[in-house]
């Protein structure tokens, strides 16, 4: 198996050293590319599109707020992008996801909660806050009708695809193979398909979908 490769985009140098720590001392092999500004991180990411996360900083030299992430969404539509800021407001964390943000982890995160966030979103999940991951979990469980039907009639047929096989709960190298495509494109629709139907684990999404089967 391949090592992991991460872009840690920061423009606090003591941050950055923080974080890749943290990776470092979970994934001691993962090959981790840092940079201080939006320029670098463009570059970083034409340089190897083939990265497997970027942790990208809400407020960039370069780009301010979201632009950043519509950007990078943009140039590299199939490397997750989790949002890192010392801001925790909902709506703001919303619109991160609403943008195409695979997460959000705050920095006064713990290092066991940065772990299981970078976990979850490569195993193609979405990592919020535990308070408004519950929030959102309570929001599901009110409008399962609307989650199965209207929601996923905004599924691309590729990620139909995807979700065809998610729900028999087919692991994500399993789909690559049966699709012929690979698991960073299979863990990019995911993240797609768990935004849109409004769901932040792929549990939650193949538990709805089986209650309308």
């Amino acid at each position: 198996m391949s090592a992991l490769k991460l872009l840690v985009a920061d423009d606090h140098p003591l941050y950055r050293e923080a974080l890749t720590g943290v990776i470092r001392g979970q994934w001691p092999d993962a090959e981790i590319t840092e940079a201080a500004t939006f320029g670098a991180t463009l570059a970083a990411v034409e340089a190897d599109p083939d990265l497997d996360l970027i942790l990208l900083d809400l407020h960039m030299p370069g780009s301010d707020g979201l632009d950043g992430l519509m950007t990078l969404r943009s140039k590299a539509p199939t490397i997750p992008v989790a949002m890192v800021s010392a801001e925790e407001d909902r709506e703001i964390i919303r619109r991160a996801l609403t943008c195409g943000g695979s997460g959000f982890i705050v920095k006064s995160a713990g290092k066991d909660r940065i772990v299981e966030a970078i976990r979850r979103i490569l195993d193609g999940g979405v990592s919020l806050p535990p308070d408004l991951a519950a929030a959102l979990e309570r929001e599901t469980a009110r409008s399962p009708d609307d989650l199965t039907d209207s929601r996923r009639k905004t599924l691309t047929p590729a990620e139909m695809g995807v979700f065809h096989l998610l729900i028999q709960g087919k692991p994500n190298k399993i789909i690559a193979y049966e699709l012929d495509i690979k698991e960073s494109t299979v863990k990019a629709h995911i993240s797609a398909i768990l935004r849109k139907m409004g769901v932040h684990s792929r549990t939650q999404a193949v538990l709805a979908a089986r209650n309308r089967l």
